[in-house]
């Protein structure tokens, strides 16, 4: 009897020295992680280290992967907080531009009208016609950053409906005939007979094509080219835009739909854009539940695709 109580004193002992050194051991991990933690948290840099440690425990291996994985979300979300504090301030520094030059020209104008009285009725007439052009053009581009704003904010969802797309392709192109025509460019249209539906918006598809074709026919001047061809597939429908321009490097394709990006030599006046038609182009497709494709070889030809889902076509009774 007396061996068997110091077996289990031993064995009981044996038990007690494990788990204390499995505790002591579990502290010094917890201590290690709670200063590791609190390091990193006290950096400004965004530090992307991980806690790394040996354990033999499964329950704290898990825990150390579920705060690595915590602490990756935490350095994304900085890391995508900051980009969008730089594109915020690149915005308004784009905006102040954008807004500044349209505005110095209309106080320009307003003050030769306000101090040379002697100006000819011919003279104040174009005087005031400038001015109004300007005026509008910052009105276009103030409505523009509301539009944008409210897409971005998802205050307000398009109304999606049947349409029938061959006949809007056809509109928008025709909308642009006598300009095209009076600048001398080769139009180039391949639009099938038969009626294509998507489930869209009018509204949106419309202002889609409008915001590409005026793009085609601004960069692309030098090419006098432009095209559209809607192509279908089994699943969607492809609506491109072509023109034979100056082109996009390839360093600007994943650019081009930023907010406010332009290409360097854009802001002469030659070049006058806004910067903000294509990103508008790509939350309206994106709301239409589609996509904006944009392929180019300056100097050759530059395409910007619309992809919809396509609907089939109704059953006839």
């Amino acid at each position: 009897m007396t061996w068997l109580w110091i077996g289990l004193s031993v064995v009981l002992l044996f038990l007690y020295v494990r788990e204390r050194l499995r505790y002591r051991r579990l502290s010094r991990s917890v201590t290690y992680m709670t200063g590791k933690l609190d390091e990193i948290a006290e950096r400004e840099d965004g530090s992307g280290e991980r806690l790394r440690l040996m354990a033999a425990d499964k329950e704290l291996r898990e825990l150390l992967r579920a705060i690595n994985e915590l602490q990756e979300r935490a350095r994304r979300s900085q890391s995508d907080y900051r980009k969008t504090e730089l594109a915020m301030r690149k915005m308004l520094a784009n905006v102040s531009h954008d807004l500044k030059t349209p505005l110095t020209v209309v106080i320009g104008y307003a003050e030769m009208l306000h101090q040379q009285e002697n100006l000819t009725d011919e003279e104040r007439s174009r005087l005031l016609g400038k001015v109004y052009e300007k005026t509008l053009e910052v009105l276009t581009l103030i409505e523009q950053f509301f539009d944008l704003a409210k897409l971005e904010a998802e205050d307000s969802k398009l109304e999606l409906k049947r349409l029938e797309v061959s006949e809007l392709c056809r509109r928008s192109i025709l909308a642009y005939y006598e300009l095209l025509a009076s600048r001398g460019f080769t139009v180039d249209v391949g639009i099938p007979d038969e009626s294509v539906h998507v489930y869209g918006n009018e509204e949106a598809l419309l202002r889609i094509l409008d915001n590409l074709i005026s793009n085609a026919i601004r960069y692309g001047s030098d090419g006098g080219y432009i095209g559209l061809f809607l192509r279908l597939e089994q699943e969607e429908v492809r609506i491109e835009v072509t023109d034979r321009g100056r082109g996009i490097q390839e360093s600007d394709l994943d650019r081009v739909f930023e907010r406010l990006y332009t290409l360097d030599d854009s802001r002469n006046r030659n070049f006058q854009g806004s910067g903000l038609g294509l990103t508008i182009t790509k939350r309206l497709a994106q709301q239409m539940k589609g996509s904006v494709e944009l392929a180019s070889q300056p100097g050759v030809q530059t395409t910007f695709t619309v992809v919809i889902p396509r609907m089939k076509p109704l059953l006839k009774k």
